[in-house]
């Protein structure tokens, strides 16, 4: 049996590369409750930052965990923080890189799975 390479198998190892970094976006936002906050910061709308205790307050969640999930999104890069005295201020990220190499992934992932054969026809 010959086995015909398939077109753009030659672009694997940048994918894996993109793809290895976007592990840590892909992970923060593959999870709900990060999803909820993210939306729940989008809704109070102070662009100078939130405080872990005033979004716990508009949600269910405790302020502990409000923490462990910002924070987890602030290492993916989707947030940033600041420090005011003992308090802590997150923000989003206004330069985007994390965002911008999630996309950046999609796009070649799109470009190599274009260049496959469609393979529903075979029997």
């Amino acid at each position: 049996m010959n086995v015909a390479p398939c077109p753009g198998i030659g672009r694997s190892s940048v994918l894996s590369e993109e793809l290895e970094a976007s592990r840590r976006i892909l992970t923060a936002l593959g999870d709900e409750n990060r999803q909820y906050l993210i939306l729940e910061m989008m809704k109070m709308g102070d662009c100078s930052g939130v405080r872990a205790i005033d979004i716990a307050e508009h949600t269910q969640l405790s302020r502990p965990a409000v923490s462990h999930h910002l924070q987890i999104m602030k290492d993916a890069g989707i947030l940033k923080s600041r420090k005011e005295g003992t308090k802590i201020f997150y923000y989003f990220d206004p330069d985007m890189k994390a965002m911008n190499t999630l996309i950046d992934m999609l796009k070649l992932s799109m470009e190599i799975t274009r260049t496959l054969p469609d393979r529903s026809i075979e029997a």
